[in-house]
């Protein structure tokens, strides 16, 4: 077959892309886009997996050179420690610079209140949206994808904040042939989400292929939790078990990685990459939907915040 005949078939073309090198060409284009048009990019970098596979994306788009991106992490106070641990280690093997925006100092300052259920993720849009005003930050990475949650699902790749850093759906703008309109007036910032096309199981396959590190927590393994609203939470300082919830021992792992107060394990026995991906391809729940109490304060929870400021 010749290529020409092979490029119009679309099946055997020696220059046809796979749909993971589609998706990654897709994600280095943008953070190229964002570094050739805004001032003061920052990446959003939590140590969970789908930041981890965007500063991946990053290195990639820019290397041989650094990254021309700072990373910043809203820090709840009641992360997991291995996942602190991997976000301190990676900034240090890179030689990259951390912004800390901590929820802790909101609350010893009284800015901001414990919230009765103990879970900080809703306190975070106020230390966040006031760490991109004070460094002045027009861009800032999210780890955001369309298929997690139907607000998520509703929000364009560059998606422009108001001075507020509030959301506006009805401000969303047009993307056609992948063309992407980071205009904002002064006070105001754009959220740029390069993986917005991926799906849960498009992560995986990419970290497996790409030989990506990351904490072991998302690997089965055995830990003492207590159920709370049918999904398994760790134990913790900020507040559980309370009276009636009995503390076992099980073997869990983690879809998604957030505040250990609402972020819930899965019962899996998964322990490598192969059996994590034939796990996620049998599963009909998105990792939000299925382990994430703060999406399930309301049917409006995440469209709420991001109406407020948050990712």
């Amino acid at each position: 077959m010749t290529t020409v005949a092979a490029l119009e078939e679309g099946t055997d073309s020696p220059y046809a892309l796979s749909h993971l090198d589609a998706l990654e060409s897709e994600a280095v284009h943008i953070f190229r886009e964002v570094a050739g048009e805004f001032e003061r990019p920052v990446i959003l970098f939590s140590g969970g997996k789908d930041s981890i596979v965007m500063l991946h994306l990053a290195l990639k788009a820019f290397a041989p050179a650094a990254i021309p991106f700072s990373l910043l992490h809203v820090d709840t106070g009641h992360n997991f420690p291995e996942v602190i641990e991997y976000r301190d280690r990676t900034v240090d093997k890179h030689g990259l610079r951390l912004h800390v925006a901590s929820v802790q100092d909101y609350i010893d300052r009284g800015v901001l209140k414990e919230r009765p259920d103990g879970t900080r993720n809703p306190l975070q849009t106020l230390p966040l949206t006031e760490k991109i005003q004070s460094e002045k930050f027009d861009a800032v990475f999210g780890g955001g994808r369309r298929d997690e949650e139907k607000a998520r699902a509703k929000e364009r790749v560059f998606s422009l904040r108001d001075e507020f850093s509030q959301w506006d759906p009805r401000r969303q703008r047009p993307e056609l042939w992948n063309l992407y309109n980071g205009r904002h007036a002064p006070g105001e910032h754009v959220r740029v989400f390069p993986l917005s096309n991926w799906t849960e199981l498009d992560v995986w396959q990419y970290i497996d292929r790409e030989d990506i590190e990351l904490p072991q927590i998302y690997f089965a393994h055995e830990r003492e939790v207590f159920k709370r609203s049918g999904m398994w939470l760790t134990a913790g300082e900020w507040g559980g078990p309370k009276d009636g919830e009995t503390v076992e021992k099980r073997l869990v792992r983690y879809r998604t990685v957030g505040d250990m107060s609402c972020t819930g394990a899965v019962d899996s026995d998964a322990v490598t990459l192969d059996q994590v991906i034939t796990e996620i391809a049998a599963s009909r729940l998105t990792e939000r939907g299925a382990t994430r109490a703060d999406d399930k304060l309301s049917e409006a929870a995440m469209e709420d915040r991001k109406r407020e400021g948050y990712f």
